[in-house]
């Protein structure tokens, strides 16, 4: 929790000043049991009305500045609190940003919105108590045991036997109550993932009429959330009243030794009054402890999840960036060649590509074809570094894609995967992603390449038509040619179509791939399908069976010489059309 400390120190002021201001009202509460004894005993018991006017203005003036001091010092936490909550999450956001597609399909995306958020705003109460209430609460227990000895040592002892209790206390619910915490924030990131799913996936759970399926499931990840929380919530419960317990019998020895006391003549009426006030500050001191225990338990296992994710380096990291510019000027080198390549998911498991070579010119549309679990989405992912190769080499213009920086090698890359993602915006927001600096003749442009302008030019708004959440309000095809339409504004050296024209039909399909040749003739097209008729044209299809090239070549070669083409080829053309291509 302490290295966390270091998105504190914008707010120095703040941490330091808040605490010394909760201090003087501290200080001030002390002083008070003490004025009222003075009060009791040569105010009222000498029947002097100045001395206790004076005595009561004094008092009023100290509560005054009491009060003062403690709204300074709620000011100061909430500007640190707040701060530094926003800090910390603009820094896991970038930090989360930075990292590779293993590291996040590690940890899970309903994990790391729990974290960012639940976790961070568990974190900020405890930096807003750290400063209102850590220094204030011992300090009023210390001081209230030290201001109690001065009145009477013996009834004081008293005090100082019922703080190993206490300790003993405090000690059983923190030993049971911390795991709990730290299995409910378990439980929370799994309750998050069936509602995200669930909202998700609404119109496929209706199609399916699974509602009531997935109503169960969703109580049945609520319920066992619920019982981790009524668990600690016994325990944490048990706190206060076992606190009360202790000091309350506490108060019962000090009244009846107190009374002895003053029977003996030892002990002013005053004094007794003075120490009883002392044992309530002790007492709701004590309580305020307490709840600082639960609180800052709760937020060690909050940052303890955030110093796991920050501790997560990034598995793809950046290349050399004067290796770059120093190579990738080799205009004679194949602009995209694979190596030997091999990749896995994970060590463990069988690789989703093996030993896989080939190299893809300037100016190329190449088809990549091959049945579900291929490797075709794995093999292109590879290009801009989603992942990294296990062995082998991939080389764009003659370089290492790992000496690329990756700025620099993703935008030699514009890719458009398998599901289209939209953002909430306008649709010219949406094709502008790619190039933010597009004027609206060239996004008009883009637009038309990717066959979209006709049904663009017919929503209510046009181009500023809002696409709301996921482009729920748009078909598959349209969100695809939007998709389209932004890479192609990127104008990027290399193309990739991860399978992003299967919503569309066949004609459209068709004139799509030759509006992109000529809107950007210079492009090199890897156009990832399984449809036949999408590499039909291709300069030089690969055809991809269990992660390996069963065969490279254009479509006429390999009806020839490649039998899992010529399967493909069977299953989806007729006769006439598989041989005249």
């Amino acid at each position: 929790m302490f290295r966390l400390a270091v998105f504190l120190k914008p707010y120095k002021k703040e941490t330091i000043l808040g605490p010394l201001f909760k201090l003087l009202e501290a200080i001030l509460e002390l002083l008070l049991p003490t004025i009222v004894a003075l009060t009791v005993n040569h105010g009222i018991g000498n029947r002097d009305s100045s001395y206790v006017l004076k005595m009561g203005v004094l008092m009023l003036a100290m509560t005054l500045l009491g009060y003062g001091s403690s709204l300074i010092c709620q000011y100061y936490a909430a500007r640190a609190s707040q701060g530094f909550g926003t800090t910390l999450r603009n820094r896991l956001f970038r930090h989360v940003s930075s990292l590779s597609f293993s590291d996040l399909e590690r940890f899970g995306t309903p994990s790391l919105i729990n974290r960012v958020t639940n976790d961070v705003n568990q974190l900020q109460v405890a930096v807003a108590m750290l400063i209102r209430l850590v220094i204030r609460a011992p300090f009023i227990c210390i001081g209230a045991i030290i201001m109690a000895m001065i009145l009477d040592l013996r009834l004081s002892l008293i005090l100082l036997a019922a703080t190993p209790i206490f300790g003993v206390v405090l000690y059983l619910i923190i030993a049971k109550s911390a795991p709990l915490y730290r299995l409910y924030q378990k439980k929370l990131d799994k309750l998050v993932l069936v509602l995200s799913e669930s909202l998700g996936g609404v119109r496929v759970i209706r199609a399916f009429a699974k509602r009531r399926e997935e109503q169960s499931r969703f109580k049945e990840a609520a319920d066992d959330i619920t019982v981790t929380a009524i668990r600690v919530g016994r325990i944490s419960a048990l706190l206060s009243p076992l606190t009360m317990l202790v000091v309350n019998a506490a108060i019962i020895a000090i009244l009846w030794a107190g009374g002895v006391h003053i029977n003996q003549g030892s002990l002013s009426s005053g004094e007794i009054i003075a120490f009883i006030n002392y044992v309530t500050q002790i007492l709701l001191a004590l309580i305020v402890v307490s709840n600082l225990i639960i609180i800052f338990t709760k937020a060690a296992s909050s940052a303890a999840r955030i110093n796991e994710l920050l501790d997560t380096y990034p598995t793809i990291i950046d290349g050399s960036a004067d290796v770059e510019y120093s190579t990738a000027a080799d205009t004679k080198a194949p602009l995209i060649e694979f190596d030997h390549v091999s990749f896995g998911y994970s060590s463990t498991g069988d690789p989703a590509l093996k030993e896989i070579s080939f190299k893809v010119h300037r100016g190329e549309t190449i088809g990549i074809i091959g049945g579900t679990g291929s490797g075709k989405s794995s093999l292109i992912h590879l290009i801009p570094r989603f992942y990294d190769t296990g062995q082998g080499a991939i080389y764009v213009e003659g370089t290492n894609v790992k000496d690329y920086s990756l700025e620099k090698l993703r935008s030699k890359v514009a890719l458009v995967p398998q599901k289209a993602i939209l953002f909430t915006g306008t649709v010219a927001d949406n094709i502008r992603w790619s190039n933010e600096h597009a004027g609206d003749q060239e996004v008009a442009e883009a637009a038309r390449a990717a066959q979209a302008e006709e049904f663009i030019n017919k929503l209510p708004e046009g181009y500023q038509t809002r696409v709301a959440r996921g482009g729920l309000n748009l078909s598959g095809g349209q969100k695809q040619r939007i998709t389209i339409a932004r890479a192609l504004l990127a104008r990027s050296e290399i193309l990739i179509l991860d399978d992003s024209s299967s919503a569309l039909d066949y004609a459209t399909e068709a004139a799509l791939r030759r509006s992109i040749r000529q809107y950007h003739a210079d492009t090199t097209m890897l156009l990832v399908t399984q449809r036949v008729s999408t590499v039909l044209h291709a300069d030089r299809i690969i055809v991809l069976e269990e992660g390996r090239i069963a065969g490279i070549g254009t479509h006429e070669e390999l009806l020839k010489h490649c039998e899992p083409y010529r399967e493909i080829c069977h299953s989806q053309l007729s006769e006439e059309e598989g041989v005249q291509g």
